[in-house]
């Protein structure tokens, strides 16, 4: 993995600073985990990576306690505690009561951190509940915010900050996954999105999912790239795969939770006429998204998810993201809310040019949403807070996008 630094460095840090509770990191594959693991090593004299895929460490880890602490010094007086790094480890059938028996055992004596590529809050595989001992982490692909500052913000918004025109080109091209992004080689980018469709699927689902339909299950992936931005339409895609629309629904929580693609549902609390059905989605992975105008909406959508995860798992309060529609086709694209209230619309456009979405203004008026844009993806970046603005505006995308995370 290529290392560079990143904004989850910091969190890492501030998290053992602030807490003895165990850091939970999850997020697909290639995302940079494991880089952000072997970091910790950077933060005390006495640290340990273990990675459940590797035949020594795996060992280690089913003898237990024993051997995965011994050389630590868990009761010296030392400048940071000692640090375990458990990569994968979510693979193990007693994941969850290895880990209650350490924390429960060893709590503010040893720092520990468990990465994973599948939602580590779903696949609870017998024990006993972690709930309590751990905080839990979603990283997300490079960003425009990310590109520009690494450090820990203070606040949900920041002050915007130019990127330059060649790294959001490449970021829109070549995806977030910190290696592409890097090498900016369209050889490599494809060789390395190969590979890693192949795990996904061919590993990490067949052996966690146990899923047998391998072929099918893959042509589900293929057509959810060309539903980007849409309706899931359970039915026609349960058609078009010829499996029942259960099987549909529980494919789609599967590739959910390896963090292949998200759905965001309507919002409709004080929306007269809502329609309250199907989800829209996107992939997490924008460059794998042929058309333009789904590209560049799945690229606002990665970047708005990514906000409002971060923004809840630091602590800044309860973030969501949905979109809106009724039932007289009055639609925007991205709604955030605050608390459980709508603080943030935004509709996504490819060109300055377009007039500003009458939608906007309707949905505000029975929302009451203080902060309104349309973003531009082709306009220049302006050096304005696009959050002092008082009413709907069109504002560049590279503005907006560069003041969250």
């Amino acid at each position: 993995m290529v290392s560079m630094k990143r904004l989850y460095d910091s969190v890492i840090r501030d998290h053992f600073d602030r807490n003895e509770q165990m850091l939970f990191l999850s997020g697909p594959r290639q995302v940079g985990k494991t880089t952000l693991a072997k970091n910790c090593s950077q933060l005390t004299e006495h640290f340990r990576y273990l990675n459940w895929d590797k035949t020594q460490d795996r060992a280690l880890i089913l003898v237990g306690a024993p051997s995965l602490l011994n050389g630590l010094p868990l009761n010296a007086l030392l400048p940071r505690k000692p640090i375990i790094a458990f990569d994968e480890i979510h693979k193990y059938k007693n994941w969850r009561t290895l880990l209650k028996g350490l924390i429960d055992e060893y709590k503010g004596q040893l720092d520990i951190l468990v990465t994973g590529s599948a939602k580590l809050n779903v696949f609870r595989r017998g024990g006993d509940s972690l709930m309590g001992r751990y905080f839990y982490y979603r990283v997300h692909p490079l960003s425009v915010a990310e590109i520009n500052r690494t450090t820990l913000p203070t606040a949900p918004i920041s002050s915007p900050q130019k990127i330059d025109e060649e790294s959001f080109q490449a970021l829109f091209e070549f995806g977030g996954f910190p290696e592409p992004f890097i090498k900016q080689d369209k050889k490599f980018y494809q060789q390395w999105q190969n590979l890693r469709q192949e795990q996904m699927l061919r590993e990490d689902i067949r052996d966690l999912a146990h899923i047998q339909e391998l072929a099918q299950l893959e042509m589900l992936a293929i057509f959810l790239q060309q539903q980007v931005g849409q309706l899931v339409e359970y039915s026609s895609l349960a058609k078009k795969i010829r499996v029942s629309d259960q099987t549909i629904r529980r494919w789609m929580n599967v590739l959910e939770s390896f963090y292949y693609c998200f759905t965001i549902k309507p919002w409709s609390d004080n929306i007269s006429r809502s329609l309250i059905k199907q989800p829209k989605v996107y992939l997490w992975d924008w460059s794998q998204v042929q058309d333009k105008g789904a590209k560049v909406e799945n690229f606002v959508a990665s970047h708005l998810l990514k906000a409002v995860h971060f923004w809840t798992d630091i602590g800044f309060g309860k973030y969501e993201l949905y979109f809106l529609r009724d039932k007289n086709k009055n639609e925007v694209d991205f709604l955030i809310t605050q608390d459980k209230k709508p603080w943030i619309m935004v509709e996504v456009k490819n060109s300055g040019k377009e007039p500003l979405s009458s939608a906007l203004h309707h949905f505000q008026s029975q929302l009451h949403v203080p902060h309104v844009f349309q973003l531009a993806f082709d306009l220049p970046y302006v050096d304005i807070d696009s959050f002092s603005l008082k009413k709907p505006m069109i504002v560049p995308a590279k503005t907006f996008l560069s003041q969250l995370v």
